[in-house]
């Protein structure tokens, strides 16, 4: 397998004799300063285990949407070797993000308190770079850039809305409440728009029965649990 991205959570490989693309999910898990929080651009420690765990839950929620008509890049894992087998696609550096309430981030740009509602939710679409801060994007700037072409921003952005609606039903019978969540997509060769990377507590945020948060790697225990 040759690598072809070294991702803080993930490494994106390629076997070079048939071409296939996989990902190879790591212990890794973001944030700062030993504090897990999936909504860091940073690396805050690792758990052994968190890979496989992480990858388990991914199959689950990707299998789940493909049931509901969304297409996605999954194509097949392998829990015990942490690889997840998927399309091969051009996945541009975006990342789609839904919010059902005020957190993280969004409450420190714009000064809000945490946990106001929104309805409809709320979708912002950011550049995936650290140096910048991960700004907001609109479509004419991504168009611009060259980093995608007219049409797939409003097709990445209804897909979003549709996993939004998919993973929120699925976590409300686990008596979990989805605050917000971010999703990268990439397209083939005909431009079509598939969800992409991985769909785990690493790009969500939920509030428990207690209106407790639980950090990304509690959420994926209790989740495992639910699912088996």
């Amino acid at each position: 397998m040759k690598i072809l991205y070294d991702g803080k959570t993930k490494n994106v490989l390629t076997n070079e004799e048939t071409g296939e693309v996989y990902l190879l999910f790591k212990d890794d898990a973001t944030g700062e300063n030993g504090v897990f929080d999936p909504g860091s651009n940073t690396v805050g420690g690792s758990v052994a285990g968190k890979g496989k765990v992480g990858l388990r839950v991914s199959q689950f929620f990707f299998e789940l949407m493909e049931k509901n008509g969304i297409p996605t890049h999954y194509l097949g894992a392998d829990v015990d070797a942490g690889l997840m087998k998927v399309r091969n696609l051009t996945v541009p550096k975006l990342e789609f993000v839904l919010r059902y309430f005020t957190a993280g981030s969004m409450c420190r740009r714009f000064t809000l308190e945490e946990g106001i509602p929104f309805d409809p939710a709320y979708l912002e679409v950011t550049l995936k770079d650290d140096e910048q801060g991960d700004p907001l994007i609109t479509e004419r700037l991504c168009i611009m850039k060259d980093i995608l072409k007219a049409g797939q921003y409003d097709e990445a952005l209804d897909i979003l809305v549709k996993v939004g609606q998919v993973l929120r039903d699925e976590l409300v019978r686990m008596n979990l409440t989805l605050i917000d969540l971010k999703i990268e997509v990439g397209y083939d060769e005909t431009g079509k728009i598939f969800v992409a990377d991985e769909i785990t507590p690493d790009i969500w945020r939920v509030k428990d029965e207690n209106g407790n948060i639980p950090n990304q790697i509690d959420c994926a225990q209790l989740i495992l649990k639910k699912i088996g």
